[in-house]
């Protein structure tokens, strides 16, 4: 599958989970969280820092989702990333969209090791 098909694939996809919300609305955390729900996504927020952004509920990790998403989209350091690739792993959650300064080789290198399916790439940029 090309990049351009796999970005489409996990596009027409509308469950998300997106590890690294914040409410601080100039940071890319917000942003790509906000594009999505503005976007019709299903979107859930993933920060052990907060209970709630805007009034919805923000989890502390992807195993306290009350749904599996389809998507998880990463906003954090690759050193958190790939720990939550495990646990996407674990979930059964195979689509993972790394956005800039999310992933580094070994991120990479694990989802694929994990047979994920992954793309490198700014959600926000596309959508917003």
């Amino acid at each position: 599958m090309s990049i351009d098909s796999q970005i489409k694939s996990m596009l027409e996809k509308k469950k998300w989970a997106v590890i690294g919300v914040t409410p601080n609305k100039e940071k890319f955390g917000y942003k790509i969280w906000k594009v999505l729900l503005n976007n019709g996504y299903e979107t859930f927020a993933i920060n052990p820092k907060y209970n709630e952004i805007e009034g919805i509920k923000c989890y502390p990790s992807l195993k306290d989702l009350p749904v599996k998403p389809e998507v998880i989209d990463f906003v954090v350091p690759p050193k958190i990333t790939l720990a939550a690739v495990e646990e996407a792993k674990e979930l059964g959650i195979e689509n993972l969209w790394f956005q800039p300064g999310s992933w580094n080789e070994e991120v990479l290198e694990k989802a694929d090791s994990l047979g994920l399916i992954h793309v490198e790439n700014c959600v926000y940029a596309i959508l917003a």
